[in-house]
């Protein structure tokens, strides 16, 4: 991948980012384990529903605010400040977890974990543009994105497997507080990773400083440069269209690994159960984002994103009608895959299609959206789903919510007429 002359600083970035994305898969795992595989508390689809919001309710708060500190301070300085207040909260996080603590004390706390993680990211994908040459932006965002969820699922699996081994030497909450310690040092590297980056190394540059602040203003003026893109728009909801049914999907791995799939006095099982059923769906993605641009070469891409949608639908239709392990996480690596796919096409398309000084607003817009249909598909399956995660509805409804976001959303009539559209 060809840098920009001057600039060699994509890898310390890659490091900084990947760095904390394993982290945050530990870290989740340690929630996860905390808050819905203990054995005193069992869980239902409400709560798992909650634990998704909480966990997603920053994005869809600090996203559209996120670009009055990215757009007017180094992004260095901001990324390496966030992941050390994420460091630092972790601490707090982790004393609680040892207190046995589940109340608002403790989802105040991860809210702000997660909520800061938004900066981080955002940060990170603003200030990529200025480290690559154009004509590999494409690839160069797929290998910070895909690289990044991968490292997701392994820090989970890090995680898990940590927990598996300090099972024989302690017991109980203080295995989980013990991990969000060593999560609390991951992101304390990530910081110090991100030092060796330069002061405007990921900008912004003193031309591009933005003087306004105008928060959801911004996101909604978006909305409204998108309606002259209506494939880039189409797609972005398209997307969140297939987010809602991974999220929704999750849901049930999770359930039907704690209460079905292994016995519901064992949640150590379950949560290797849905760890694994985890690491199967990041294969997938792994090899979607590797198929995307094949796809887009032989289909198009607007062709390539209508079969990214709609191809996974006949798993979710035989998942729905044989309920069992092994179809479970055949229908999640190809969720997974084609919707990674899906996603990495779609951020290309908006990507091509809006000019740069645009590009913060819109992908404020993109994140809340996207981000709102995934809480929405929480919600949805807490709703349709019983304690023990099986169900022939759930499945059925997603294969139903993608069909109809392939055949109206992406239908070639409609998505393909802005194929030609500019900035």
């Amino acid at each position: 991948m060809k840098l920009k002359d001057g600039y060699g600083a994509l890898p310390k970035l890659l490091r900084v980012r990947w760095m904390g994305q394993l982290t945050d898969g530990a870290f989740q795992s340690a929630l996860a384990s905390f808050v819905l595989f203990s054995p005193e508390r069992q869980p239902d689809a409400v709560k798992a529903a909650l634990a998704f919001t909480v966990v997603l309710l920053p994005y869809s708060l600090v996203g559209p605010y996120a670009g009055i500190f990215l757009d007017r301070f180094s992004r260095k300085r901001v990324v390496q400040i966030a992941n050390l207040i994420r460091a630092f909260d972790l601490l707090v996080i982790a004393l609680l977890i040892l207190q046995g603590s589940t109340g608002l004390l403790l989802t105040f706390f991860v809210l702000i974990a997660f909520g800061v993680n938004r900066l981080i990211l955002a940060g990170l994908s603003a200030g990529l543009p200025l480290l690559v040459n154009k004509e590999v932006l494409i690839s160069a965002n797929a290998l910070a994105v895909t690289g990044g969820t991968i490292f997701v699922v392994i820090g989970g699996g890090v995680g898990i497997g940590l927990k598996n081994f300090l099972n024989t030497k302690t017991t109980g909450d203080s295995i989980d507080a013990l991990l969000i310690l060593v999560a609390a040092g991951g992101y304390f590297l990530a910081a110090i990773f991100a030092s060796a980056l330069g002061k405007k190394e990921i900008g912004p540059m003193q031309h591009e400083v933005s003087q306004e602040a105008r928060g959801f203003g911004e996101m909604l003026e978006g909305f409204h440069i998108l309606r002259k893109h209506g494939d880039a728009l189409r797609g972005i909801f398209a997307t969140g269209v297939q987010r809602g049914g991974i999220t929704a999907l999750t849901l049930i791995a999770l359930l039907s690994e704690r209460n079905t799939y292994n016995p519901p006095d064992d949640p150590d099982a379950g949560l290797r159960g849905f760890a694994y059923a985890l690491t199967i769906a990041g294969i997938g993605i792994g090899l979607g984002a590797f198929a995307g641009p094949f796809g887009v070469a032989k289909f198009g891409r607007h062709k390539w994103m209508r079969i990214s949608m709609l191809a996974p639908t006949l798993f979710l239709i035989f998942f729905g009608l044989f309920p069992t392990e092994f179809m479970m996480i055949l229908t999640a690596f190809f969720v997974g895959g084609f919707g990674q796919s899906l996603k990495i096409t779609n951020d290309a398309l908006v990507q091509s299609k809006i000019a740069d000084k645009f590009r913060g607003r819109i992908f404020a817009f993109y994140d809340v959206a996207v981000n709102g249909a995934i809480v929405s598909g929480a919600i949805i399956a807490a709703l349709a789903l019983p304690p023990s995660g099986i169900s022939l509805t759930m499945p059925w409804l997603i294969a139903l919510s993608y069909l109809l976001a392939g055949l109206i959303l992406l239908r070639k009539s409609k998505f393909s007429a802005y194929s030609n559209s500019t900035n």
